[in-house]
C-alpha cells in the first residue's frame, strides 16, 4: 500500500529535518518542502483517478461543465493553501500563514458566488 511508503517519506522527512536543522538552520525548511513535494508527487496517480470519477459523474448528471470546474479549482486552492501555510507554520512563520489561509478563504468565497447565484436562481424558479 502506498500509505506506508508515504508515511515513510513523511517520517525519513522529519527525521531529515531535525538533522539539518542542527548543522544549517536554513536548509530545513528546504528538507520539509522536497519532503511534501515527492508525497504530492506519488499522490498523482490517485488524483488523476478522482477526476475520471468526477468527469463520470458529471457526464451522468449533465451538470454544467463551469460550474464543475469551479468546483475542482475550490479544491485545489483549498489543498494548495492549506499546503503552503502549514509550511510556513513549520518554518516559523505562523502570522504569514493566517494570512494565506485568510487569502484563501476569500479566494473562495469569490469563486463560490456563481454557484450560490445559481443556487438562488432555482430557489426562486421553484417558489410560486
Amino acid at each position: 500500500m502506498d500509505i506506508f511508503k508515504i508515511i515513510a517519506i513523511a517520517l525519513l522527512t522529519c527525521v531529515a529535518t531535525l538533522i539539518v536543522k542542527q548543522v544549517k538552520p536554513d536548509f530545513a525548511s528546504l528538507v520539509t518542502m522536497a519532503g511534501g513535494v515527492v508525497i504530492l508527487l506519488m499522490l498523482v496517480d490517485y488524483i488523476n483517478q478522482i477526476f475520471d470519477v468526477l468527469n463520470y459523474i458529471v457526464e451522468k448528471t449533465k451538470l454544467s461543465p463551469g460550474l464543475f470546474s469551479i468546483v475542482l479549482k475550490i479544491i485545489g486552492i483549498g489543498y494548495l493553501t492549506e499546503f503552503t501555510a502549514n509550511i510556513c507554520n513549520d518554518s516559523g512563520s505562523s502570522s504569514l500563514a493566517n494570512k494565506i489561509l485568510l487569502a484563501g478563504k476569500i479566494i473562495i468565497l469569490i469563486m463560490a458566488l456563481p454557484i450560490l447565484t445559481n443556487v438562488i436562481e432555482i430557489i426562486v424558479g421553484i417558489l410560486p
